[in-house]
């Protein structure tokens, strides 16, 4: 039993309104008990409850984070993290400290490292070479959709200019066919069984940073987006069961689990029974640390990013002197292959989590999901579309229609140095500025929730809300990318509250009211009073998880 709690501050957002006359929320039994005055509440708590008052503060629901990748974000804050470096001269030093720190490592993995510090966002092998000459290296880049490898890493691999690009990924090449030092998407794949597989522990220490990083931001629940193997990644099942069960985690957390791309008609069947058994497996897990881990969706990433070329799209990408090239990017499962497993999977009671980032990977997805909807009710499923970047504005209708969920990065929809140097050549300029579309989705009636992409992106929700209102990177003096696709404070604020907490099935959550789980972010400024570009500012002053204060 946790001691009565009463958390206050000066203005209370529930998660679907800005209350009009309430501060503050009484916790009994890790549950609301109400919502009201500082003086109401005390009163529902009882005399015997702890206070605890930000002053000037939001309270609000703590956030639910839709698509995330807990373990590689903890994995690569524990190992070789390249997130915050500043340019490609800090990154190679970042790398070199870490192989000095690290002497007897066979390998040196790690990730997050940028593509616009790189010319054509494509750094070579020969620069992993100069800082730490004839070790094995695997950096995964901050989209996790790419890694850079040294030479070491492609000999000890037989990567070499005989060697294919797999029917899922690309090789990136100099002229004569040699490879350069990048893998894209499948490509990766092909260090997969060399790289060193971490411990049960240390995939469980990953976790708990994890959870300790993210509810510093008030994150109290998220949907990891990839629960099995990938791209060098080992499946985190065991992992969460094991943290789970000891009590070492306290949120909320939903699974993805990940279809596997190459999947061919006349093996739907038997990939259906065998995620069925992988969610049985884990169950509906609760632990004493208040923590809950189920496996509700089946991740299909359905396309790439525009940057490499691996977005799906309706119009071809340009070339360097903008025009039309031949590429509209591939789709790792072909119509006929997504339009079978979709409405069996459906059938099984998963919910579809699709990455579709070009507009005809949008496309597909939309056509997968109503003819899921024929065989099972889609609005129990919730199924829903991550990323978004570039979407045909014809095709909005039927997501409304067919109730998918608009699972957006918000952080992303800025003029960022990747989005200008890397995207827009791309794209051209007319594409370019459509991207991201969040209020004509919102206009549509396709519901809204949010997520991060950590360790893409910051975790940090205050920072994706910021640009999901203003559609400007923090502190930039560049226009506001597409500004008549910006958010109001109160969509996005519910987007990443009750509309995250819908989409991931943690209905307990989201939402400050009597009855719900105790989950409460409370910010140490008063967003609504902020001017927008003055939002970046704000920062998370108390979290709250089942309850129990965790932060700070």
């Amino acid at each position: 039993m946790t001691r009565p709690l009463v958390v206050a501050g000066s203005r209370l957002f529930t998660g679907r309104e800005l209350h009009p006359t309430a501060t503050a929320v009484a916790v009994r039994d890790g549950l609301v008990v109400a919502v009201g005055t500082l003086e109401e509440a005390r009163e529902a708590a009882g005399p015997d409850a702890e206070v605890v008052d930000v002053p000037g503060g939001l309270v609000g629901p703590g956030f639910i984070d839709a698509h995330v990748h807990p373990g590689q974000g903890g994995g690569e804050r524990l190992g070789c993290d390249l997130t915050e470096a500043a340019g490609a001269e800090d990154t190679l030093a970042r790398i070199r400290a870490y192989a000095d720190a690290h002497p007897r490592d066979e390998w040196i993995v790690g990730g997050g490292w940028h593509m616009a510090d790189f010319e054509r966002g494509l750094p070579r092998a020969e620069l992993l070479d100069r800082v730490v000459p004839g070790r094995k290296v695997y950096l995964v880049n901050a989209d996790h959709h790419g890694a850079w490898v040294s030479p070491a890493a492609l000999a000890a691999a037989g990567i070499d200019a005989s060697t294919p690009d797999p029917a899922d990924g690309v090789i990136d090449r100099d002229p004569d066919g040699s490879p350069s030092g990048t893998l894209q998407e499948g490509a990766m794949d092909l260090l997969a069984d060399l790289l060193p597989v971490p411990t049960l522990e240390g995939m469980v220490a990953a976790l708990e940073e994890a959870q300790r990083y993210l509810t510093g931001f008030g994150v109290t629940g998220w949907q990891d987006a990839i629960i099995g193997a990938y791209s060098g990644a080992t499946d985190p099942t065991d992992a969460y069961l094991t943290a789970i069960d000891t009590g070492r985690l306290s949120v909320l957390v939903g699974g993805a689990l990940w279809l596997e791309r190459g999947l061919r008609t006349e093996e739907v069947d038997e990939v259906v029974a065998r995620h069925v058994a992988a969610r049985d497996r884990i169950g509906d897990r609760r632990g004493p640390g208040g923590g809950r881990f189920r496996a509700t969706s089946i991740k299909i990433m359905l396309d790439g990013v525009p940057e490499s070329l691996t977005a799906a799209m309706k119009a071809p990408y340009l070339d360097v002197h903008g025009r039309p090239t031949a590429s509209t990017g591939p789709t790792h499962f072909p119509p006929a292959v997504l339009d079978a497993v979709a409405p069996a999977l459906a059938a099984a009671g998963f919910q579809l989590h699709i990455h579709a980032i070009g507009d005809r990977a949008v496309a597909e997805a939309l056509h997968a999901i109503e003819l899921a909807n024929r065989v099972a009710d889609g609005a129990w499923l919730r199924h829903h579309l991550a990323h978004l970047q570039q979407v045909d504005l014809a095709d909005l209708p039927l997501m409304a229609r067919v109730g998918a969920t608009a699972n957006i990065q918000a952080f992303w929809a800025c003029r960022s140095d990747q989005m200008v140097d890397l995207n827009l050549p791309l794209v051209g300029a007319e594409r370019f500025e459509q991207q991201y579309p969040f209020a004509s989705m919102a206009a549509a009636g396709v519901p809204l929730a949010m997520g991060s992409d950590w360790p893409v992106s910051t975790p940090d929700p205050w920072q994706a809300i910021a640009v999901a209102v203003t559609r400007r990177e923090a502190g930039s003096d560049r226009e506001p990318l597409g500004l008549q696709e910006a958010l109001t404070l109160e969509q996005a604020l519910g987007a990443y509250t009750l509309g995250s907490a819908r989409v991931t099935h943690h209905d307990e959550a989201g939402l400050l009211e009597p009855g719900r789980r105790a989950d409460v972010a409370v910010a140490d400024r008063d967003p609504f009073a902020l001017a927008a570009e003055e939002l970046h500012t704000v920062r998370n002053a108390l979290t709250v998880s089942a309850g129990r204060v965790v932060v700070p």
